[in-house]
C-alpha cells in the first residue's frame, strides 16, 4: 500500500475544500456576519491540505490504493467540512458538528438542529453548499478542478462513482468530471431561476437548488419546502429533483443526440414507472387527508420524488398518513434514484437486475435445459455483475441491521431504529416517528449519532470502499 501517495491525494482535495469555504464566507460578509468561523476553518485545512501535499511519493497507485484514497477523503472531508459547525459554536458537541457535515457531504440531509432558522446566515450556506459539493462527488470536483494528480484518476472515481458498472462518458476521466459538473452546474443555474420566477427569495433559491442538485434535503426553513405552501414551487422541486434522479450519462448522450440510446435505458424507464406507481397509489391512498384529489396527487408526488432520489426535503409529514402510504415510501428509500446521479439507495438498476436475476432463476427450475441470460439496455450483463450485485445487497442490509442495533440501545422504537439506519445508509434524510420530516436526530447519544454518520458515508461510497479501509489486508505492503 502506497500510503504516502494516498495522503497526497487526500491533501489536495483538502486544498480544494479550502477554496470552497471562501464562497460561504463572502455570504457571511455580505449579510454582516462574522467571517472568523471560516478563516479559522480555511487556515486549518489549508494547512493540513498543504503539508499532505507536499509529502513524497512514489508511482504505485492501483484500485486498492484508489479505493481507501476514497474512504479517507470523505472520511476527512466529513471532519473538516464541522469546523464552521464547530467554531460557530451553534453546535453542542464536535459529534454533533461531524454528524451535520457527513449529512451535507453525503447529501443525507438529516439533521440534529432543533432551530435551524436562528443560525447564521453564512452556515446555512455552507450546509447547503455541501450538498452541492458532494452530490456529484468531492473527488469528481477534484479531478475536474485541479491539475494531474499524477496517478490514474480512474481508479478514485471507480470508487466514488454510485452503480455496479463504472463508465467515463470520454476518454480522459478529467474531461469526464469537467462535462459533468458542467451539467450538473447548468441544471442548477437553471432551478435557481425557475424558483425565483415563482417568487421564493433569492438566497432560498440558492440553498434549495443546491440541495436538490445534491439530492441532499438541506433547507433553511424550519418546516423545509412547505415553509412556502407554494403549489408551483413544489411542482418545480419535484421535478428538478426527479431529473437529478437520472443517471447524467443519459443527458450527455441527449446533448450528443444519440436519442434512440436514452430512450432504450430500461432503468430510466423502470424509475419512472416506479414514481408513477408509487405516486398514483399515495394519492389515492391519502386522499381523505386532503380537499381534493389535486391537492393530494401534489403531496403525494413531491413525496414520492423526495423519497425516491433519496432528497428528503418535505411538504408534509408523511409520518402522519396512512401505515400503507407510508410502506411504499419506506421501500422507495431502499430503492433509491438511478446509478449515475446524485442519488442514493440500492439504486434502480439494482433493483431492475435483481428482479431479472429472479425471473431467470424461476425459468431455469421451469426449464432446467434452457440458456438464459439476463440483460440490461440490450446488452448481457456479465456473471460477475451479478455477483457482484448480490454481494452489495448483502452488505447493504447488513449495515442497516448493525447499524440498527447499535442505535436500538438508546431504547427508542424499533420503527425509529430501523428507520434512522435505514434513512442514513440510503442517504434520505428523515424517517419515521422522532426521525420524520418535523424532526430531527438531536436526541440520539453520541455513539449512535457516530454510527449514523458513519453509515452515512458507508452508503454513499456503497459500502466497499469503507470495507476495504479497515480490513487488514489493506494495510499490508503486498
Amino acid at each position: 500500500m502506497n500510503w504516502k501517495l494516498v495522503l497526497k491525494v487526500v491533501g489536495r482535495v483538502l486544498l480544494v475544500e479550502a477554496v470552497a469555504l471562501v464562497v460561504p464566507m463572502l455570504v457571511a460578509l455580505l449579510y454582516g456576519e462574522s467571517p472568523m468561523p471560516f478563516l479559522l476553518s480555511i487556515a486549518l485545512v489549508a494547512a493540513a491540505g498543504w503539508a499532505l501535499s507536499a509529502l513524497p511519493t512514489g508511482p504505485q497507485f492501483f484500485t486498492r490504493e484508489g479505493f481507501c484514497a476514497v474512504a479517507l477523503i470523505w472520511l476527512a472531508t466529513g471532519l473538516v467540512g464541522g469546523l464552521p459547525f464547530l467554531f460557530c459554536g451553534q453546535f453542542a458537541t464536535p459529534i454533533d458538528c461531524f454528524f451535520e457535515s457527513c449529512s451535507g457531504f453525503t447529501t443525507t440531509g438529516a439533521t440534529i438542529l432543533t432551530d435551524i432558522e436562528a443560525l447564521p446566515q453564512g452556515i446555512l450556506f455552507w450546509r447547503a453548499f455541501t450538498h452541492w459539493m458532494g452530490g456529484m462527488g468531492v473527488l469528481v470536483l477534484a479531478t475536474a478542478v485541479i491539475p494531474s494528480l499524477g496517478i490514474r484518476s480512474r481508479y478514485l472515481a471507480q470508487a466514488e462513482t454510485p452503480g455496479p458498472v463504472f463508465s467515463k462518458l470520454v476518454p480522459k476521466q478529467s474531461q469526464t468530471s469537467k462535462i459533468l459538473y458542467g451539467m450538473y452546474l447548468a441544471l442548477t443555474v437553471a432551478e435557481i431561476v425557475c424558483l425565483k420566477l415563482a417568487g421564493m427569495p433569492l438566497y432560498d433559491c440558492f440553498i434549495h437548488a443546491f440541495s436538490t442538485a445534491g439530492t441532499g434535503g438541506f433547507s433553511n426553513r424550519a418546516a423545509s419546502v412547505g415553509a412556502y405552501s407554494s403549489a408551483p414551487i413544489d411542482f418545480i422541486i419535484a421535478i428538478f429533483i426527479l431529473l437529478f434522479s437520472i443517471n447524467f450519462a443519459l443527458y450527455f448522450l441527449l446533448l450528443t443526440r444519440r436519442f434512440r440510446e436514452v430512450l432504450a435505458s430500461d432503468e430510466l424507464r423502470f424509475f419512472l414507472l416506479v414514481v408513477a406507481l408509487a405516486t398514483l397509489a399515495i394519492t389515492v391512498d391519502i386522499r381523505p387527508l386532503y380537499s381534493s384529489m389535486a391537492e393530494s396527487f401534489r403531496y403525494a408526488l413531491f413525496q414520492v420524488s423526495s423519497i425516491i432520489s433519496t432528497t428528503g426535503f418535505a411538504t408534509a409529514d408523511f409520518a402522519l398518513w396512512p401505515q400503507f402510504s407510508q410502506m411504499i415510501l419506506i421501500l422507495l428509500m431502499f430503492c433509491g434514484a438511478c446509478a449515475g446521479s446524485t442519488g442514493g439507495g440500492m439504486k434502480c438498476c439494482r433493483v431492475l437486475l435483481l428482479l431479472r436475476s429472479i425471473r431467470r432463476e424461476i425459468r431455469r427450475i421451469i426449464h432446467p435445459q434452457a440458456v438464459e441470460v439476463v440483460k440490461l439496455d440490450g446488452k448481457v450483463v456479465e456473471e460477475d455483475t451479478l455477483h457482484s450485485l448480490l454481494v452489495f445487497m448483502g452488505a447493504y442490509l447488513m449495515a442497516i441491521l448493525v447499524a440498527g442495533l447499535v442505535i436500538s440501545l438508546d431504547g427508542y422504537s424499533f420503527a425509529v431504529s430501523f428507520s434512522s439506519a435505514l434513512t442514513c445508509v440510503s442517504n434520505v434524510g428523515p424517517g419515521l416517528e422522532i426521525v420524520g420530516p418535523s424532526g430531527n436526530f438531536a436526541a440520539f447519544s453520541g455513539l449512535s449519532k457516530l454510527v449514523m454518520s458513519l453509515c452515512m458515508i458507508v452508503g454513499r461510497l456503497e459500502i466497499f470502499p469503507i470495507l476495504v479501509l479497515f480490513s487488514p489486508s489493506a494495510w499490508s505492503k503486498l
